[in-house]
């Protein structure tokens, strides 16, 4: 046995199984899973983590023990990684909006370092609670990664919203040799705001009432315009609703996001994803909380030291940093405590 990580350390979640089988797969490093989601109301397996792991065997021609529902043991042992065209349920195993961008989370990795370029149809939760939204992975993500030398393309054929999913998602990954080290220390001054006020088989003045209520506080409260595009006809086979924000700065880009369910006004999701735009930008980080976390892993394999300024330290960031430091042989060095705004430099 290669590898044995605590599923249950730090933050304890999905994520910690994401980076580890990434890594895994990548290295050709055999890993054990012990007390996987232990803290969680349903800990073990669920039908999205049963995915990710299934994909990625396929992907990496790899054995696996545990591969159940409610698991909290799992043996994953690699074979080598493969490109190719490749299509993926996330409602395979159970009827799920599970999220296809946490899924993508378990493949990009390998994949981009693949010894050829691969096609990934993606089919989930597009735009679903608790994980990244395709638009954060098409906009901010992604072309962060860009800058690393990842090259990637997105698209979105239809959108997944809780609790039906059904949405489409296809993603081009062409093989990198290496990783270029990324400076995102300074935010620097913004340069635009671009925004999605989205609504899937809804009244289309919900759509219009969630941009103008953005406009309206982004303008009060942060002296801004955005550009904020309505698609009150989003193709889905389910209904919902969601506002993104994409703050454009000198330094890098940004992106926040808020989600419609029944009983919650538009202008209460206008708010939410406002409100944390207007935390983001007190704190003078250059990345938000939610990217920080995911550049650690590609950050840690590239030939050179990358550093970012973050607007808070999460528990998400620092669990990944460990299962990082796990598999490589790397120095991350955290300034500032969880909770605030941080500085993060990573040494391969």
């Amino acid at each position: 046995m290669d590898m044995r990580i605590d599923g249950s350390h730090g933050e304890g979640g999905g994520q910690i199984l994401r980076t580890a089988l990434s890594l895994s797969a990548l290295l050709g490093k055999e890993v054990e899973f012990e007390r996987i989601r232990a803290g969680r109301e349903k800990p073990g397996l669920r039908p999205q983590h049963l995915a990710g792991v299934r994909a990625l065997a396929r992907i990496a021609g790899a054995r696996v023990e545990g591969d159940e529902i409610g698991s909290q043991s799992l043996t994953f042992s690699p074979g080598k990684v493969r490109g190719g065209v490749y299509r993926f349920n996330v409602a395979e195993e159970r009827g799920s909006a599970g999220s296809v961008t946490l899924i993508l989370q378990v493949l990009l990795l390998p994949l981009c370092f693949g010894p050829s370029s691969s096609q990934v149809t993606l089919l989930g939760g597009t735009h679903v609670r608790w994980s990244p939204p395709f638009h954060y992975l098409s906009t901010v993500l992604l072309p962060t990664l860009g800058r690393m030398g990842l090259r990637c393309e997105s698209e979105i054929e239809k959108w997944g919203w809780y609790p039906k999913g059904g949405g489409i998602v296809r993603i081009k990954i062409l093989p990198v040799r290496e990783l270029k080290p990324i400076d995102l220390s300074t935010r620097g001054r913004p340069r635009s705001i671009f925004g999605i006020s989205a609504t899937s088989n809804l009244p289309a003045h919900i759509a219009l009432r969630q941009k103008e209520r953005a406009h309206q506080r982004i303008k009060e409260s942060l002296d801004l315009v955005a550009d904020i595009k309505i698609m009150d006809k989003a193709p889905s086979p389910g209904q919902g609703t969601a506002l993104f924000l994409r703050l454009e700065s000198e330094g890098g880009v940004s992106g926040f996001s808020a989600l419609g369910k029944r009983g919650k006004r538009a202008e209460e999701v206008a708010d939410e994803a406002v409100g944390q735009l207007a935390e983001y930008m007190d704190s003078g980080g250059c990345i938000d909380p939610y990217l920080s976390d995911q550049v650690i892993p590609f950050a840690a394999l590239a030939k050179g030291t990358s550093v970012f300024t973050v607007s808070r330290i999460t528990r998400h960031l620092l669990t990944n940093i460990w299962v990082v430091k796990q598999f490589l042989d790397v120095r991350i060095d955290v300034e500032g405590r969880e909770g605030e705004p941080g500085r993060v430099e990573i040494h391969p």
